[in-house]
């Protein structure tokens, strides 16, 4: 059997392991876009449904816009479900296209988290492609995680710069991911509905697959197919409150209705999905299964050592699922390393024999080529083994440095899907 962890067999040395791996893999196929898109759109005749619409095709061209981490996935599983009736369309995504076939489909690769002089390109060419679309034309968008940063479409004063020092401003500051988005919403003319405003008449379809805790679809991507409420003053608020200089360099976001009554927004995937697939492999693994948090947030090591003491005071057989995002303060000089490596790292000694925590990203990236860490009493034996001293890696935040050394770290690649962190944890 073809495991979605690459290092799948390498990491189940316990029968607790391979529950926690095969788990994970659940979440991580409920997530699959490809496999998600056959599930939701289907053609009959000439009619595309979705499990609350149909769509007449006929005499009728349909176009794809894909922006995000997602995108290049959903290119080419959209190219195999339409065929001949896809008219072309723009893939714009963080990562190459790597093993991918896309043939019908322009894919444009652009930087994150950061903006940049090529994400400004690639937006002003997405813009192009939706300007002129026809009250025929049918436009599939994909919007998901990564957009904010990809979709740069400024106007003068406002440069690439500026709009990296608002972000590297707001983060410093812990601002929320709905405060920087919605201060992202007025720094490009592609967010805030941008996108949904450029195609215009054309009818929009706009699947958007949710990093956002609480799923508000008009913080996912900065909303870029959501007709915006928020103004240029509640922006200039919130980094007001920073203490952040604006310099006049924001601009309003469109608010004309008319120009959104043909913009069908769908939330395709969240980490909900996930979750609801990895309660049901737990179970069926005879775990007595607890969502324990769909939104988990704090400082990684805090975290991970709450949930760690949290499992030790569980019945046996018990499985704790988690979905969110986590921080990590970092130091200067600081080492390598993601935020599910640090809460695995955090939780290690924490854990007593016969209980697992197993921290991992949908993307398949925790800041590193390493999706995430497994801990258990394995994993300490192999520290010790090496001479790891577990606090002074914390210390140093070199999570990656430690797990590279031990084994233990999880490998996937590329998911091409982003949703939350997600974090298992098994007691015996």
């Amino acid at each position: 059997m073809a495991h979605r962890i690459q290092n799948f067999e390498a990491l189940a040395a316990t029968d607790l392991r391979t529950d926690a791996l095969a788990i994970a893999e659940a979440g991580y196929a409920a997530l699959d876009i490809g496999e998600a898109l056959a599930r939701t759109l289907r053609i009959e005749g000439d009619v595309l449904s979705t499990p609350d619409a149909e769509y007449p095709l006929a005499k009728r061209k349909i176009f794809f816009v894909g922006v995000g981490k997602c995108a290049f996935a959903g290119a080419e599983a959209l190219e195999k479900l339409l065929g001949d009736r896809l008219s072309g369309g723009i893939a714009f995504d963080v990562s190459p296209l790597d093993n991918r076939v896309v043939t019908k489909i322009e894919t444009l690769v652009g930087t994150h988290p950061l903006p940049s002089e090529a994400n400004e390109a690639a937006t002003a060419r997405i813009m192009d492609f939706l300007t002129g679309r026809t009250e025929n034309d049918l436009v599939i968008m994909l919007i998901s995680g990564g957009g904010s940063a990809l979709l740069c479409a400024h106007d003068a004063p406002m440069t690439c710069t500026d709009e990296s020092a608002l972000w590297n401003a707001l983060t410093a500051h812990g601002a929320t991911i709905q405060e920087i988005n919605t201060v992202r919403k007025h720094t490009s003319k592609a967010r805030g509905g941008g996108l949904a405003f450029a195609a215009y008449p054309a009818e929009v379809v706009s699947l958007i697959v949710s990093d956002v805790p609480g799923n508000d679809l008009s913080f996912i991507a900065s909303g870029p197919t959501i007709l915006d409420t928020s103004t240029v003053a509640d922006a200039e608020a919130i980094l007001a409150a920073y203490g952040i200089t604006s310099a006049n360099i924001l601009s309003e976001t469109p608010k004309d209705a008319s120009r959104f009554t043909r913009v069908h927004n769908r939330l395709f995937l969240s980490s909900r999905d996930a979750l609801d697939a990895m309660r049901e492999e737990a179970t069926n693994r005879g775990y007595a299964t607890e969502v324990a948090d769909d939104r988990f947030t704090g400082e990684a090591r805090e975290v991970g050592r709450g949930i760690a003491e949290r499992l030790r005071d569980a019945a046996p057989r018990t499985a704790l699922l988690y979905a969110g995002e986590s921080t990590v303060t970092i130091m200067e000089n600081a080492g390598a390393g993601g935020r599910n490596q640090e809460l695995a790292l955090a939780s290690l000694e924490y854990l007593n024999e016969g209980e697992v925590i197993l921290p991992f990203s949908s993307d398949g990236r925790d800041n590193s080529d390493y999706a995430g860490a497994i801990a258990d009493a394995e994993t300490l034996a192999h520290a010790q083994e090496k001479q790891l001293p577990v606090a002074d890696y914390l210390d140093r935040h070199r999570s990656y440095d430690f797990f590279t050394a031990t084994g233990d770290a999880l490998s996937t690649g590329y998911t091409g899907t982003n949703v939350s962190d997600l974090i298992i944890a098994l007691k015996k």
